[in-house]
């Protein structure tokens, strides 16, 4: 049984799960893209699959998107619902249906959301100290690192050595609460000037001590965002560019812009992940 090689924190993904066994309790995994890749949608979908199918409780900490922003995207990656139609008020008859359901499965999911911008590192340990205590608690993500306030307890620092300190500060809290942490993090314009726009190690290296505090660093990389010509249409690469104890590489995941959500891709099983009549 395939599920029983999981040691950690499934993030729903089979692919994923398969090389990292879960995110493992007090990791700190960093997923870094370009903006518009998608991260936000890949970490909320992760907090739901850990919410809803494992039953665990999940402290999203947002500070660029308010509450109800990501919670309208949640709905529509769990009811299957289009996010413009969403946004605009113009949801059809059949929506209706999927978004009772939707809102159904997530009341009952424990997915915390605090929207404070420009929060501190203390002050979301405060936090999930607090829910621990009260609820419990299973996963914690932060979208994005680079908008968390440095402490400014010593004067003068360059924002690289703030940022440093945040990393560190997110690994401390990830070892505190003995959960996996996911913090998004933006990649520096750099990887635009390459031929090859796929993200890597040295995209993050300004950022700090990022890369040696973290212990998985993914990266998403959609070719259709840069190529609108190319075959791989709503196809985004993980890839896994660190991992402490385990391997590194790339899984590939099919992106549903529509709905905000990630799916499993089965390449070599296309036929069968085809809708009926299609």
């Amino acid at each position: 049984n395939r599920e029983n090689d999981i040691t950690g924190v499934a993030s729903g993904f089979a692919e994923l799960d398969k090389m990292t066994t879960g995110f493992q309790r007090s990791d700190l995994i960093i997923v870094a893209a370009r903006p518009s890749m998608g991260k936000t949608a890949f970490a909320l979908n992760i907090a739901q699959n850990v919410a809803t199918k494992s039953a665990e409780n999940v402290a999203v900490f947002s500070l660029e998107m308010g509450a109800s922003q990501l919670v309208q995207r949640m709905l529509c990656a769990e009811g299957n619902i289009d996010a413009t139609r969403m946004r605009t008020g113009s949801l059809e008859e059949e929506d209706w249906e999927k978004l009772t359901m939707a809102m159904g499965s997530l009341s009952s999911a424990g997915i915390y959301i605090d929207d404070t911008p420009g929060v501190k590192v203390n002050e979301i340990r405060a936090k999930c100290r607090r829910l621990k205590q009260e609820r419990g608690l299973g996963m914690i993500m932060i979208d994005y690192m680079q908008l968390i306030q440095g402490s400014g307890s010593r004067g003068g620092e360059s924002r690289q050595q703030e940022v440093s300190e945040i990393s560190r500060g997110l690994k401390g809290l990830a070892r505190e609460m003995d959960v996996p942490v996911i913090a998004l993090s933006q990649l520096s314009r750099g990887v635009e000037s390459r031929q090859d726009k796929r993200p890597m190690m040295s995209d993050l290296r300004e950022s700090g001590s990022i890369e040696q505090d973290a212990d998985i660093v993914s990266f998403l990389y959609r070719e259709d965002y840069y190529d609108q010509e190319t075959e791989d249409q709503n196809i985004i690469e993980i890839i896994l560019a660190k991992q402490r104890n385990g391997p590194v590489g790339a899984v590939e995941l099919a992106f549903i812009k529509e709905y905000n959500k990630f799916v499993n891709l089965d390449r070599r099983h296309d036929e069968r992940e085809a809708p009926p009549g299609a």
